[in-house]
């Protein structure tokens, strides 16, 4: 069962430290600079799975944002079972393929569908922010909606 894991990390408001897992190149600039005007930190681009598993130990990130079909095929699973098993990482997949994602989501909290919009990547990584600090993601239930932020069944704050 997938779950947002309260640490000593940021809390919302503050800044996360993100690794982008996207092997469409401008798709990942785009992202990083939102990412930063939302006042948040790349730790790290990976466009390949055992790039992004190795990143991801290396910088311990907050939060990673996983696609599902990487360079070296729709790895972005085995990715986001290998990332979430670090206590200090939470893993959100970030795909238009999200009928690849199993029914344990792989242990990622949800998913942000693409085309994704700023408010959409805003308002999930602030539910992420507040589940982390221990103040709880708020009224979500698991498989609900959120302007296309869809947490994953299970899933906790």
């Amino acid at each position: 069962m997938p779950q947002v894991r309260p640490d000593a990390g940021p809390a919302p408001g503050e800044a996360l430290r993100i690794l982008v897992v996207e092997d469409e190149v401008l798709i990942a600039l785009e992202l990083e600079c939102l990412l930063e005007d939302l006042g948040h930190v790349s730790v790290g681009v990976a466009s390949a799975s055992a790039e992004a598993i190795a990143l991801g130990r290396s910088t311990a990130p907050d939060v990673a944002l996983v696609d599902i079909h990487l360079t070296d095929g729709p790895t972005g699973i085995e990715v986001a079972r290998a990332l979430s098993a670090d206590p200090r990482t939470t893993v959100v997949f970030m795909t238009a393929n999200a009928k690849r994602i199993p029914p344990d989501f792989a242990g990622a909290v949800g998913v942000i569908a693409k085309p994704y919009s700023e408010r959409t990547v805003a308002s999930a990584l602030d539910y992420v922010a507040r589940c982390r600090s221990g103040q709880g993601g708020g009224a979500m239930p698991s498989g609900e909606t959120l302007d296309g932020f869809r947490l994953a069944p299970g899933a906790a704050g």
